[in-house]
């Protein structure tokens, strides 16, 4: 019960955040592949691991891909738009 009632939150948040990312990219006006690769990134890291949670397979397949996710991601922030400063 506890493990349904947690993957169910965990597929609802990240619903929420996919929704919200794909908002604010549009109202923002950021367009392309390369500025999104980190945010899918975290978002495969944590479908894998949600995956892993359910079919017990928190093994080191589970952590080695983990990490190179998480490498990954953070490699392809070099290629995410840099705020603009407000005008004073």
């Amino acid at each position: 019960m506890v493990k349904i009632l947690i993957s169910s939150f965990m597929l609802l948040s990240l619903f929420a955040s996919i929704t919200f990312l794909v908002h604010k990219r549009r109202k923002t006006g950021v367009k392309g592949w390369k500025t999104a690769l980190t945010s899918i990134c975290f978002y495969a890291i944590a479908l894998i691991n949600l995956a892993a949670y359910w079919w017990d397979g928190l093994g080191i397949l589970s952590w080695m891909i983990t990490l190179s996710l998480l490498m990954l991601g953070a490699y392809f922030t070099r290629y995410m738009a840099l705020p603009s400063e407000p005008a004073s």
